[in-house]
């Protein structure tokens, strides 16, 4: 993705299958949202995405897809739910009809049928009262409740992809479980594909089977959770864990992977039991990362090798074809580096 001459995101490669729920990490800054809004078509005015975004199903390449195909395909093959509620809901509209719009706008219901679903939604993610709620505006509903009704709008058309942007991160840690909860229950159900961003590394060893790590715009390590989390080989992610508060991850003893939220430690019951490691330095503004392997400026084991571009070292015996598992650093955790 460019923006004018300035490349914002390098070779990001991915793929996300049916029923399959992938995490995508990294500290603000990294390209995490920018990836989302590239493969949604919502980029801003002055970016430029280019390479190619193939959803199933839809028998064509998106990046180049018109503005009208892509209204088409966002909300009801795909879908987006953002950190902040309020930015996706309309404060001058009742809730219940925003949930029935987007149902009547891509034709999978009429009026009378939008309605009454659109109240069956926001009983189906937990909302006291629904009738009640379908009745009013979004800013008479608290935080936690208007994130319920962005999930009920995302999930009204049964997307085919989920992308979730820090969904949770405003809430407190009670109601963030019950909204991860009704994520994972909401793509289970219909069998779709879910792209979770966050920075909380604890969130995604309860939501999600498959985590991908970005930095400076490139996914510098990627594979399932229990090994990227447990057994991290690039320093960038060895740095995360060990500032993360997820006790397994930092102990090196793996997460249970494929459990969900309900059946995991979930977030609630998270404590910091020791102190936490800061990875030093800071985030570079766009455009301003370091040349060869983006981390370098931070990592206490760089060298003049690292200068250069890593090239991408498949873990273990995993596909690599889609770059699945591996990571792209030239001093592994576990190598001479630490000999």
């Amino acid at each position: 993705m460019h923006a004018g001459q300035l490349q914002l995101l390098h070779d990001v490669t991915f793929s996300i299958q049916r029923g399959e729920r992938v995490g995508l990490i990294g500290e603000s800054g990294s390209g995490k949202s920018l990836t989302a809004l590239a493969v949604m078509g919502l980029l801003a005015e002055g970016l430029e995405a280019s390479g190619r975004v193939h959803l199933a199903g839809q028998g064509r390449e998106l990046v180049s897809a018109s503005e009208g195909a892509m209204s088409h395909i966002r909300g009801n093959d795909m879908a987006m739910v953002f950190q902040e509620p309020m930015t996706a809901l309309n404060p001058t509209m009742r809730v219940g009809r925003q949930v029935a719009e987007v149902m009547t706008h891509h034709g999978t219901a009429d009026r009378r049928t939008a309605r009454r679903r659109a109240v069956e939604l926001l009983e189906h993610v937990g909302l006291p009262d629904p009738a009640a709620v379908a009745r009013s505006y979004p800013h008479q509903l608290s935080g936690g409740q208007r994130q319920r009704v962005v999930a009920a709008i995302a999930l009204a058309n049964d997307p085919l992809l989920l992308i979730c942007d820090e969904p949770t991160t405003a809430l407190d840690v009670t109601v963030q479980a019950l909204v991860l909860d009704l994520i994972v229950t909401g793509v289970e159900e219909r069998d779709a594909a879910l792209l979770f961003i966050t920075h909380d590394l604890a969130v995604v060893a309860t939501v999600c089977e498959r985590v991908l790590v970005m930095y400076g715009g490139r996914i510098v390590e990627a594979g399932p959770v229990t090994e990227v989390l447990g057994n991290p080989q690039h320093r960038y992610t060895q740095g995360l864990v060990a500032a993360s508060d997820l006790e397994g991850v930092r102990k090196g003893e793996g997460v249970r992977e494929g459990e969900g939220v309900r059946q995991g430690e979930g977030v609630q019951d998270r404590e910091a039991r020791a102190p936490l490691a800061t990875i030093r330095g800071n985030v570079p503004p766009a455009g301003r990362f370091p040349e060869g392997c983006v981390f370098r400026n931070r990592c206490d084991f760089a060298t003049a090798e690292c200068e250069t571009l890593p090239p991408w070292t498949p873990r273990g015996t995993h596909d690599a074809g889609e770059r699945a598992s591996g990571y792209a650093c030239f001093h592994p955790v576990g190598g001479e580096s630490d000999g």
